[in-house]
């Protein structure tokens, strides 16, 4: 397994730093502040072609962690914009019928359309599999009643993956925006991806065709949901990389600058432990990163397993790395002047999102213990 890039790839990972340089970092702490990120800047990205770029596996595995990586350097909200877009992607490119896949690729590869994910409850989070949104069979139509909360870009998709009970069967369908008894409200004031626009969903007597349904009745979570986790696991792991990286290269420039006592920071032993943690945990979660990307490139089947390790330790990885790197900073690190404030409260999130760090520690001991 080589864990070097190929010189596409390092061209890719140069023109992604490039974008990210441009469009994000100058603003992230602004969008966070403001709670929203712009439609034009959702745009941008789309028409650099990343939002569907895993429609017809255009990027390999390794390039589009790569990229999720680079984004997470500057921001953990956006990596969650290419999280659940790709996420609905890959569901529906395994288990969508050949007309959803005619209907929906197109426009979520453009980003004509933007994708949210429909799992999480106010009453059943982490026990998502006995979700309480329910859909009831009416002649050639269901009817979906029921809310979904601390959904990602909930503000602004147009089309979103909901799990629902089918006679208490756990069952998987689109629905779009317009439909009528579909409606969102915003969700402000989080600790972390402020800039996500997490919004409430809810369904009150929403008809939609039965040609919306994904997969079979009682396969929405074992097998499209599970697709959908399953991508949604990877691409956090290489955002939680990526903004421990970021925290690294932040911690590494501000010692640097930054005298006490007479000598930069750099100079203090304590500082210099801080940061070899930092830089060793950052370059291990890589390692777990890389080979998951190996194993999505071949096609193991142990691949699930290795991305929840990935993104289990990688989301520690970053908390832990943001939490030295606000120290390092000091009161600074407090700041939202400093981007290493909002990297902080960010990382805590990559602990919860796709699935808690408990839940991955469950899936892994399973694992472990066959």
């Amino acid at each position: 397994m080589n864990f070097e890039l190929t010189e596409q790839q390092k061209e890719s990972k140069i023109r992604f730093r490039q974008f990210v340089d441009k469009y994000i970092v100058p603003n992230a702490s602004a969008y966070d502040r403001s709670e929203q990120t712009p439609i034009e800047l959702i745009k941008a990205i789309a028409q650099e072609g990343y939002l569907g770029a895993l429609v017809g596996e255009k990027m390999d595995p390794l390039t589009w962690g790569v990229l999720c990586e680079e984004i997470g350097h500057a921001s953990g909200s956006l990596v969650s914009l290419l999280t659940v877009h790709s996420m609905v992607i890959q569901a529906l490119a395994k288990w969508g019928t050949a007309e959803q896949k005619n209907q929906w690729l197109p426009y979520l590869e453009t980003g004509k359309i933007i994708a949210g994910f429909g799992l999480t409850e106010v009453k059943t989070g982490s026990d998502a599999r006995n979700a309480q949104t329910t859909a009831v069979k009416d002649g050639e139509s269901y009817i979906l009643n029921g809310q979904k909360k601390w959904i990602s870009f909930g503000q602004v998709a147009n089309l979103f993956l909901i799990l629902a009970q089918v006679e208490g069967k756990a069952t998987a369908f689109l629905v779009e925006r317009e439909r009528e008894g579909f409606s969102t409200t915003p969700i402000k004031n989080m600790l972390g991806f402020r800039s996500a626009m997490l919004a409430s969903l809810e369904m009150n007597n929403c008809r939609i065709p039965a040609s919306n349904m994904v997969g079979r009745i009682g396969f929405g979570f074992s097998h499209v949901a599970g697709t959908a986790l399953d991508q949604g696991r990877y691409c956090i792991a290489w955002g939680c990389l990526g903004l421990a990286q970021g925290c690294v290269d932040a911690s590494l420039a501000y010692s640097t600058e930054r005298k006490q006592f007479g000598v930069s920071l750099k100079e203090h032993q304590l500082i210099q432990e801080l940061v070899a943690d930092m830089v060793t945990q950052t370059q291990a979660a890589r390692m777990l990163c890389y080979h998951a990307a190996y194993l999505r490139e071949i096609k193991d089947p142990s691949v699930i397993m290795e991305t929840s390790m990935a993104k289990y330790f990688a989301s520690r990885v970053a908390l832990k790395v943001a939490s030295d790197a606000v120290q390092i900073h000091g009161a600074n690190g407090c700041s939202d002047a400093y981007p290493v404030e909002r990297h902080f409260r960010d990382a805590k999130i990559m602990e919860i999102i796709e699935g808690s760090n408990q839940m991955q520690q469950i899936i892994i001991s399973r694992y472990a213990y066959k």
